[in-house]
């Protein structure tokens, strides 16, 4: 359970309410944005006939996402001790579902969060919440978000009701796109070479040796894709896997195909993409960068690039 390990970290309060909700000490706030007044759409039942049923509330917004270090757990494990805590603080659960029982991929899309990487939501593994209490100024309600990946939890925190703040704000760790690539002796951003020439490549993901599986661990530059896909919601993007020359045609050719789709699956999975703006591609040793005769070149030409394909 996580609730033996939860020290106090205010979600939202004023001098004259407590927090609602205590997280772990291994979870760290990502993302969090409030106004003084503002309507929200709660859902309040699954996806269902292209509709996904919502109650319109109004009053002081906040949302907030949160990143818990607890890959082994699942999202029950994630959930409950929330569920219970608002429970214990007078809230009532009118609304609860899992995955594909919420509607799966079009209950994800028609319900808000705040965007990768600071919220993650696994289309295939999240869980949802809506509850409701009746506070002082009014009626109050709470929205929980939970899902996983391999390498953490996530949690949003959706609140709307009596005034608790006068200050709108969002705070994001970092400036998305910060990360820079190395390019022919200059640092170009992902974002700068997706511009210019309308490709990069995606340097440093790690795969198992001969193998097509991505490694379990979090890639800076996915994230940064990921942002920018986000950013830019009419492009479309390949990913086009690259060989070194050692071994035949064919074989490289299916190797770099499978890489680059293990690396689109990622962007699905974790980052929330849609899949219906990538594609997987594979060139194999067709189009090197460098010299296949030393390793250091045939390092380079081992890669995954990505290409604006329509920006439609």
């Amino acid at each position: 359970m996580i609730r033996a390990a939860v020290v106090l970290l205010p979600i939202w309060a004023s001098a004259a309410q407590a927090q609602i909700l205590d997280f772990p000490a291994n979870a760290t706030l990502q993302a969090s944005e409030e106004s003084p007044l503002d309507s929200y759409d709660l859902p309040v039942a699954i996806w269902a006939d292209g509709v996904l049923p919502v109650t319109a509330a109004e009053g002081a917004f906040t949302r907030e996402a949160w990143r818990i270090v607890a890959p082994s757990l699942t999202t029950l494990q994630l959930l409950r001790p929330l569920r219970e805590q608002l429970r214990e603080r007078g809230f009532r659960i009118i609304f609860e579902c899992q995955t594909e029982a919420c509607g799966g991929f079009d209950f994800r899309f028609a319900t808000a969060t705040l965007p990768p990487p600071e919220m993650q939501v696994n289309l295939g593994d999240f869980r949802f919440l809506t509850a409701e209490r009746t506070a002082a100024g009014g009626a109050e309600y709470v929205t929980l978000f939970v899902s996983r990946t391999a390498q953490a939890g996530y949690a949003q925190v959706t609140r709307v009701g009596p005034v608790l703040s006068d200050t709108a704000r969002i705070v994001r760790p970092s400036a998305p796109l910060s990360r820079e690539i190395a390019a022919g002796g200059r640092q170009i951003s992902l974002a700068s070479q997706l511009e210019t020439t309308g490709r990069a490549v995606l340097p440093d993901l790690a795969f198992a040796t001969g193998s097509a599986r991505l490694e379990d661990q979090a890639f800076d530059i996915l994230a940064d894709l990921a942002i920018y896909l986000a950013d830019h919601p009419d492009l479309s993007v390949a990913l086009v896997g690259h060989t070194d020359s050692v071994g035949g045609l064919d074989a490289n050719i299916a190797l770099s195909k499978r890489r680059a789709g293990s690396v689109m699956e990622r962007l699905i999975s974790v980052y929330g993409v849609n899949r219906n703006r990538l594609a997987a591609e594979g060139m194999g040793y067709l189009a090197p960068v460098a010299s296949n005769l030393t390793e250091q070149g045939r390092e380079a030409n081992r890669r995954v690039e990505v290409i604006i394909t329509s920006t439609q």
